[in-house]
């Protein structure tokens, strides 16, 4: 019998399957099924889609039935490195991996800028090492086929063990495994076009020079007041790391697109683990708290880690 995952027998470890849909009914035929038979088992659901497919699932399921939690994706996904620590805490209250589980969760939907959606399908990858192989979440992630383009639905094939896709389950003959998961670590993130872009070499004592830049060039292009403060506090932090992890100090860039403004931090550290500001940090925890705190900042957060150094890249949209 095929393994699901090292160690566990289908239907005991971790699932993780892109379902691909196409029309209302048959989203419906594919998440309805799903999380009745959870409910009816007494296994604790989330249902993480954006808003209309709540509405559809709400009618067909006869409201909220116990067990059953709803959240709008287009919030808790807003930045789509927040999408991860919310199925870890799921597990965390719901038994911490010892009674099974089910989820459903769309991270990707027609109209996400292209940034969103790159970093949905790093996201993606990601949770292939988020979740332990043993643990027993069964999860679920809608693609409308549709609607979406087609690069994105090969990219689902590669970045899920497991596909769903008219009515049959199986496993998908192109999963890219870890090999997979350490190139979305290392995707290029594509250069500024033309425009003016404020580039600073910094170090220790720079840090407040760099606060005062990315504060003048928020307000220039009208971000919201307390937005400007989250956005300076966030370069401060990623900043600050480098300063402590990536030798002595970087490079910041920042600039402004249509929809959004840019900063950026490169430096000649190293980030071996692919899930830096994706844990909920802890007490004990002495190293991943600028990026998680840039995460929750900010409206995305870009990080790739290279042989000759890391680049995090913070925006936030206008």
């Amino acid at each position: 019998m095929a393994l699901t995952a090292e160690g566990a027998q289908p239907g005991e470890g971790y699932l993780h399957e892109a379902f691909l849909w196409s029309g209302r009914e048959e989203f419906l035929a594919g998440t309805v099924p799903f999380v009745q038979e959870a409910v009816a088992q007494g296994h604790p659901v989330l249902v993480a889609v954006i808003r209309p497919r709540i509405e559809w699932l709400r009618r067909e399921l006869g409201g909220s039935p116990k067990g059953v939690a709803f959240v709008d994706m287009a919030e808790l996904g807003r930045n789509p490195a927040r999408i991860i620590p919310a199925w870890r805490a799921f597990i965390d209250d719901n038994g911490g991996g010892s009674r099974p589980l089910r989820g459903i969760g769309e991270p990707v939907w027609a109209g996400r800028r292209a940034p969103e959606v790159t970093e949905c399908q790093v996201h993606e990858s990601l949770l292939n090492l988020a979740i332990g192989p043993t643990v027993p979440l069964r999860l679920r992630c809608p693609y409308e086929a549709d609607a979406l383009d087609g690069a994105v639905i090969r990219e689902a094939h590669r970045s899920h063990p497991q596909l769903v896709e008219r009515g049959a389950e199986h496993d998908s003959r192109r999963y890219g495994g870890m090999a997979h998961i350490r190139a979305a670590f290392e995707l290029p993130l594509a250069e500024p076009a033309a425009g003016h872009v404020d580039v600073e070499v910094f170090g220790v004592a720079d840090l407040g020079r760099l606060r005062a830049l990315v504060r003048q060039r928020a307000r220039d292009v009208r971000l919201d007041a307390d937005r400007v403060e989250d956005l300076v506090l966030a370069v401060h932090e990623v900043s600050a790391n480098s300063v402590d992890h990536g030798g002595g100090g970087g490079v910041l860039r920042v600039w402004c697109e249509t929809d959004r403004i840019v900063c950026e931090v490169r430096d000649r550290g190293r980030i071996e683990d692919a899930l830096v500001g994706r844990r909920t940090p802890t007490g004990e925890q002495g190293r991943g708290r600028g990026l998680w705190l840039a995460n929750q900042l900010c409206d995305l957060v870009q990080i790739r880690s290279l042989a000759d150094g890391t680049a995090v890249r913070v925006s936030c949209w206008l």
